[in-house]
Order: structure tokens, then C-alpha cells, then sequence
């Protein structure tokens, strides 16, 4: 992870799609880093519910069925939310006014420039059919972005359109103010890799059901990392066997606490002598011991619904009346502050 100096402290905001329950890519991938930045920053994390609709609003209950597995999942891997803003897109207006604003700032023909927006529209195969809110999705990511005035944002590569199509909002809006109102973000990227998803053709999706999630059952681990990729070539134990590409070794790496051991087995591996029914056991004990606590809270979480409402509406709460006040001083830059 980049590391900021640590006399500074940032704001930084981030969030997951409410569309399901989180797994171990956005474990690796930002939730660790995450845990971190609570005790470092003032951190605003975003269940993001509203963005979940703009592919879903015909199947809302993926959206709304989801919110609180989200909000278990952030307890149960550590994030507090004394030290965390934990609230709800839906619960600050705010931010649909700022959107709505913003849109008339960016062009249809920049939003259709957005690489990411491209590739998941081709991904979902929308074609003519994109749902406008899909593909001003860039807008509103820059809506709850600026509502925190948010200087340090934790994304994966595939993001960083999105904080550009952001920064040039605030240079527009504190072009039009004749002063800085807005504060332009950074980029805060993981040192680890994207994780690939257990059958090694996709990145890891909630949608494309090749995850491990935080939640999954001792059975559900076992059957992922049985079906998992490796070397074709590897035909008998002692045959050499690659490590590229495979991914029962991306996930050792990714999460066996032993490095110089995972070092040793992709050796042997390479030399041969080591079959895949071992390294497929030894990640398996791995996910099983990393795994079993993060059920248990999370299981513990949800059958407490009333505290993660309660966690939901206070940090919501407070978020709205940051938000609000960034919507007043937008507003004034438009002379939309009459009364």
C-alpha cells in the first residue's frame, strides 16, 4: 500500500455496491487496508445502494436484501464503527442533488469516453440498452466523492477514470466559484494484485458466482478450492509444474501467513514432486483458518438486525449533515442560495 505521512491525516471515503455478500477479493483487496485506514484517517465507508440500482432496479431485492449482509461483513473483518462512518447512499439527498448538478457539467460523449464504463457496458452486454443511470455513473461516484470533500480514495486501477472524471468536476466548480470549494482526490492503490475468481477466467464477481464469500461454509471453501485452476500440464506429481497463472498460488500468496514456506512449495512445485491435491489441502487449511472467525461474527452480526440498522442510521446521520453543508456551498457557487 502507498503510504501517506503520517502528519497528515486524510479524508478518505469508499464503499461497496450493495448487490450481494463481500468475499475474499474485496478482503484482499481493500478491506484489509481498510481496517488500517480507521486508525490513521477520518474513513467514511459508503454502502452504496442507490449505484446498486442503476443495473438492478428491476430485481431491487438484490439491492435491499443486501444492505445489512454488507454492513455484518465490515464488523465481522474489524471495522469499527466508532472509528468508521458506516452509513447508507440512499439516506443523503445530498448527494442526488450534487449529481444532478455535476450533470450538467459533463458531456454525454466524455461519459461514453469512461474506459471502465465501456467495458462493463460491454461486459453486461447492454449495448443501446445502458440504463442512463448506469452510464452517469461517473457523475455520481464524483457526487459522493466531493460530499465528503474527500482527499485519499482506496481504488483498484479500474477506478482511476472514475477519480478523473471527479477532479474534473472540482476544477469546474472551483473555476466557477473563483476559489477552491472543492478538494481534488487522490488515488490510494493496493499493493496486491486483483485476485482472480476460483475458476481462473474472470475477476472475481458477486454477479458471476466465482467467489468465496466472507460468510461461505466450511463445505462451500472446500468445493471452490477443489474446483480451482492449476497447471493443465501437470499431469502426475512428479511432473515440473507452472505457478503462473495458477490459481491455488495466487491465493497462497494472497493469504498464507508464511510467505518463505509458500516460497519453498511453489519450488517444489516447479522441480516436481508436489501434486495439486497437496496444494490444494494446505490452501484449503489456509481460507478454513482465515475464514471461520469472519462466519461466526458475521453469523453473530446478522442476528442482531436491529444493531446494524442502528450502526446504519447513526453513521448515516452524520454523514448527511456533513453532505448537506457541501450541498449549501455547491449551491452558492450556482447563486442557489436565496433563502
Amino acid at each position: 500500500m502507498k503510504q501517506t505521512t503520517s502528519q497528515q491525516r486524510e479524508i478518505i471515503l469508499t464503499g461497496d455496491r450493495a448487490t450481494g455478500p463481500l468475499h475474499l477479493g474485496h478482503y484482499v483487496g481493500s478491506l484489509k487496508q481498510r481496517i488500517q485506514l480507521q486508525h490513521e484517517h477520518e474513513q467514511t465507508i459508503l454502502v452504496a445502494d442507490m449505484q446498486g440500482l442503476t443495473d438492478n432496479a428491476h430485481t431491487p431485492k438484490k439491492v435491499s436484501e443486501n444492505i445489512l449482509n454488507v454492513v455484518a461483513d465490515y464488523l465481522a473483518v474489524g471495522i469499527d464503527p466508532v472509528k468508521t462512518t458506516i452509513c447508507l447512499q440512499s439516506k443523503l439527498p445530498a448527494l442526488a442533488e450534487l449529481t444532478m448538478f455535476y450533470s450538467n457539467l459533463v458531456t454525454i460523449s466524455r461519459l461514453e469516453r469512461n474506459p471502465t464504463v465501456k467495458s462493463e457496458i460491454q461486459s453486461k452486454a447492454f449495448n443501446r440498452s445502458v440504463p442512463a443511470g448506469f452510464l452517469t455513473y461517473p457523475i455520481s461516484q464524483a457526487a459522493d466523492i466531493t460530499a465528503f470533500n474527500a482527499t485519499l480514495i482506496p481504488v483498484g486501477d479500474d477506478q482511476l477514470p472514475m477519480l478523473e472524471q471527479t477532479n474534473e468536476i472540482v476544477r469546474k466548480i472551483n473555476s466557477l466559484a473563483g476559489k477552491p470549494i472543492l478538494n481534488e482526490c487522490r488515488a490510494l492503490l493496493s499493493n496486491s494484485p486483483r485476485l482472480p475468481s476460483t475458476d481462473g477466467k474472470n475477476k472475481m464477481s458477486k454477479t458471476m458466482g466465482n467467489t468465496i464469500n466472507l460468510g461461505a461454509s466450511e463445505k462451500d471453501i472446500r468445493t471452490a478450492v477443489k474446483s480451482m485452476y492449476t497447471d493443465p500440464n501437470h499431469l502426475r506429481v512428479e511432473d515440473p509444474g507452472q505457478v503462473e497463472g495458477n490459481v491455488v498460488f495466487t491465493y497462497l500468496d494472497a493469504f498464507h501467513p508464511d510467505t518463505a514456506y509458500v516460497a519453498e512449495l511453489k519450488q517444489q512445485y516447479q522441480q516436481g514432486g508436489l501434486g495439486d491435491g497437496t496444494t490444494k489441502k494446505i490452501l484449503e487449511d489456509c481460507l478454513q483458518t482465515l475464514i471461520a472467525p469472519f462466519r461466526e461474527k458475521r453469523a453473530m452480526y446478522l442476528n442482531d438486525k436491529a444493531q446494524l440498522i442502528d450502526i446504519l442510521r447513526k453513521g448515516s446521520k452524520h454523514a448527511d449533515r456533513k453532505t448537506q453543508q457541501i450541498l449549501l456551498d455547491v449551491k452558492e457557487v450556482f447563486g442557489l442560495n436565496l433563502f
